[in-house]
C-alpha cells in the first residue's frame, strides 16, 4: 500500500546583434538606483501607483528583473501571471502574433504594475533588440521554442522558456551552445524539477533510500507520436496587425493559413508538434533522470513499442535501468514519474494531494531530505523563482540547458525509434544512433528564412 508524504505540490501557474554587450546583471541592477532618481525627478508623473515607485513593501524599479514576454497564448498568460507575483519582476514588454493576445497581455501587466506603459510587438525582432530587458519569458508553440531562445540569448537576454524546448536534437544542441558562448541563464519550463513532492521522489532515490534503481516509468500522453503533415483548407489571411500568419509558422515549413491552427489545433501535426512522448514526455523523462543521477554517458538502448502512441517504449540505459514510457498505469494523475528500487518506489504526479511511497518508513525523514536538498543546492522549489535567483547570481538553474537538452535528446530518439518502427542505439556522447544513417536523417531538419538559426 502506497502512503502519502503529506507535502502539497506547488500551484500550478503554471535584424540581433551577432555578440552582446556583456553585463554583470547583478551590478546593474544596483547601479540603477542613481539613474532612475534623476529620470524620475526629470519626466515622471506626479502621481504614480505606490507599486510602481517601490512603496508598501515593493521592490524598487531601480531593483526588479526587467522583463519581456513572448508567446501569450493559455499557457503564455498562465506563466506570465507566475513571474507577475515575483515582486522583484517589472514586466515591461509583450509579443504575440495575435493583435488580441498582445492587448490583453498589456492590460493584465499595465493593471498590475499600475502603469500604462507596457509596449506591445507581433515581430519578436522587434522586442529582442530593446536594449532594457534582461530576460524573457517564451511560450510561443514547439516549432518556435529553440529559436527563439537562441535569438533572445544572442540579443544578451537570460531566458525561461516553456517546453518542448526542441523539435529536434539539433536545434537543442544549438540552444546548449548559445548559452554557453553568451552566458545566459537558461531555464526551461519542467516545472515538476522545482517541485517539493518530485523533488523528494528524486533525493528518496539519489540518497539511496530506494535501493539500487531498477526500472522508472515516465508517463507520457495517450495518442500518437507518429503524425502526419495535414494541411487544413486554406483561408483567406487576415492583416497582418491582427494576425501575422508568416510569423506564427515562424521556422516551420509554410503552409496555407488555417484560423484552426491559430486556434491552437497544430498538436498532432510533425511540422509543429512532438507528439506523444514529447508532450509529457518533456517533463517526464526529465523527472526519471533527475532520480537516476547520475546517468550514465554511455549508449542507450531504444526498444519502440508497437504502433504509433510510443506506448510501452524501453529505453534501457548502461547502468541498469530500464525507463519505460507508459500512458497509463502507474499514476492517479498525469505528467508523473515512478521510480523502483530494489529496496522501495516513490513517485508523483499533478492531481496528487502528496507524493506516493511504497512503505511508510520512507517518510520518516522526508522533510529532514527536503532541507538537505535546498541547503546542498540553494535552490528555492519554485521553478520561477529558482529562474530569477539564478539571473542575479549567475548560477545555473535546476533546468538549465544542459539538463533540457539531455532530456529533449531521448524524447526526439524514442520518436524517432517509434517512427521506424525497429530497436536503435542511442550515443548521448556522439549525438548520432549507432550504425542507423536513416534514423539520424531525423536529427536535424531545415528552417525557413528569415527564421533561422545561423
Amino acid at each position: 500500500m502506497r502512503e502519502s508524504t503529506g507535502f502539497v505540490n506547488s500551484d500550478r501557474q503554471p535584424k540581433l546583434p551577432s555578440r552582446p554587450t556583456q553585463v554583470n546583471i547583478s551590478e546593474a541592477l544596483s547601479r540603477r538606483s542613481a539613474i532612475r532618481r534623476l529620470a524620475t525627478l526629470a519626466g515622471s508623473p506626479w502621481i504614480v501607483a505606490a507599486r510602481a515607485v517601490g512603496r508598501d513593501g515593493a521592490v524598487a524599479p531601480s531593483e526588479r528583473i526587467r522583463m519581456g514576454a513572448i508567446g501569450i497564448g493559455r499557457r503564455g498568460r498562465d506563466v506570465l501571471r507566475w513571474f507577475l507575483q515575483q515582486p522583484d519582476v517589472q514586466v515591461l514588454a509583450v509579443c504575440d502574433v495575435q493583435e488580441a493576445r498582445r492587448s490583453a497581455a498589456k492590460a493584465m501587466v499595465d493593471r498590475h504594475h499600475g502603469t500604462s506603459d507596457c509596449a506591445t510587438y507581433r515581430d519578436i525582432r522587434e522586442l529582442l533588440a530593446r536594449p532594457d530587458l534582461d530576460a524573457v519569458v517564451i511560450a510561443l508553440g514547439d516549432r518556435w521554442h529553440a529559436l527563439a531562445a537562441v535569438w533572445a540569448m544572442r540579443a544578451g537576454k537570460d531566458v525561461y522558456c516553456e517546453k518542448p524546448s526542441s523539435m529536434t536534437v539539433a536545434e537543442g544542441r544549438a540552444v546548449v551552445e548559445t548559452a554557453r558562448r553568451f552566458a545566459r541563464v537558461y531555464q526551461t519550463g519542467t516545472q515538476r524539477l522545482s517541485e517539493p513532492n518530485h523533488v523528494l521522489v528524486y533525493e528518496l532515490a539519489r540518497t539511496g533510500r530506494l535501493g539500487r534503481l531498477h526500472t522508472v516509468y515516465a508517463h507520457i500522453t495517450p495518442g500518437p507520436t507518429i503524425l502526419d503533415v495535414r494541411w487544413a483548407p486554406p483561408e483567406p489571411e487576415p492583416p497582418p496587425d491582427q494576425i501575422d500568419w508568416d510569423a506564427w509558422l515562424g521556422p516551420a515549413p509554410w503552409r496555407p493559413y488555417n484560423s484552426s491552427y491559430v486556434a491552437g489545433n497544430w498538436h498532432g501535426d510533425a511540422d509543429f508538434h512532438t507528439g506523444a512522448i514529447g508532450e509529457w514526455g518533456a517533463h517526464t523523462i526529465a523527472q526519471c533522470l533527475a532520480a537516476m543521477e547520475p546517468v550514465p554517458p554511455a549508449p542507450v538502448t531504444i526498444e519502440p513499442a508497437k504502433g504509433p502512441s510510443g506506448n510501452g517504449t524501453r529505453l534501457k540505459f548502461a547502468n541498469g535501468v530500464t525507463m519505460i514510457l507508459e500512458s497509463a498505469g502507474h499514476w492517479r494523475g498525469s505528467c508523473g514519474e515512478w521510480i523502483e528500487g530494489d529496496e522501495g518506489a516513490a513517485g508523483a504526479a499533478d492531481g496528487y494531494a502528496a507524493a506516493d511511497v511504497s512503505h511508510p518508513t520512507l517518510l520518516r525523514e522526508s522533510r529532514r531530505c527536503l532541507a538537505a536538498y535546498q541547503e546542498r543546492t540553494g535552490r528555492a522549489l519554485d521553478h520561477v523563482r529558482n529562474f530569477l535567483d539564478c539571473v542575479r547570481s549567475r548560477e545555473p538553474p535546476v533546468a538549465h540547458a544542459k539538463v533540457m537538452h539531455r532530456s529533449m535528446s531521448l524524447v526526439h530518439a524514442a520518436n524517432i525509434a517509434v517512427r521506424l518502427q525497429r530497436p536503435l542505439v542511442w550515443d548521448p556522447s556522439a549525438e548520432r544512433f549507432a550504425d542507423a544513417p536513416d534514423a539520424n536523417r531525423y536529427l536535424a531538419r531545415a528552417a525557413r528564412a528569415p527564421w533561422l538559426f545561423g
